[in-house]
């Protein structure tokens, strides 16, 4: 659904970044290990307009180190960026950080994967070219806040 057929959301995400992540498939996922050490994996993800979170999906996710990280201690980052034109150069970039939860769904979302996924709530959404894009590339600012 384009986003300009949706419900105008209060949730912590713009409409523009909304549509955003539904044209993406891949992000990288950071988690914390018990040593403390950071694990970053390239994941695919989909956006979760019920719940305005990123649920990340994979094959033997909830086998996985970043899956235990996150029962472990739920602390997350995640980013989505990419670089739609060269010429002119524009890049955008979504990164959330915040909390995740594990979460053993009864059934999978098909295909081989496995029906245990990690859901990422936003405490602090940092945006950059999704909002202005057609602002000269040195002239973008950040959208940088914090999410209740």
């Amino acid at each position: 659904m384009p986003v300009s057929d949706m419900p105008v959301s209060e949730g912590p995400f713009s409409p523009a970044e909304i549509d955003y992540l539904t044209t993406q498939e891949l992000g990288r996922m950071a988690t914390v290990q018990p040593d403390g050490t950071l694990q970053v994996s390239p994941v695919g993800f989909s956006y979760n307009a019920e719940t305005a979170s990123i649920d990340v999906y994979g094959f033997n996710m909830s086998r996985s180190r970043k899956y235990r990280n996150i029962e472990d201690n739920g602390r997350v980052a995640f980013v989505v960026d990419d670089v739609p034109s060269i010429r002119p150069r524009r890049v955008r970039c979504l990164e959330i950080r915040g909390y995740a939860e594990t979460v053993a769904a009864a059934s999978g979302p098909g295909g081989g994967l496995d029906s245990g996924f990690i859901r990422i709530h936003p405490r602090r959404i940092i945006s950059f070219g999704i909002e202005d894009t057609d602002q000269e590339p040195h002239e973008m600012t950040p959208r940088n806040r914090n999410v209740a």
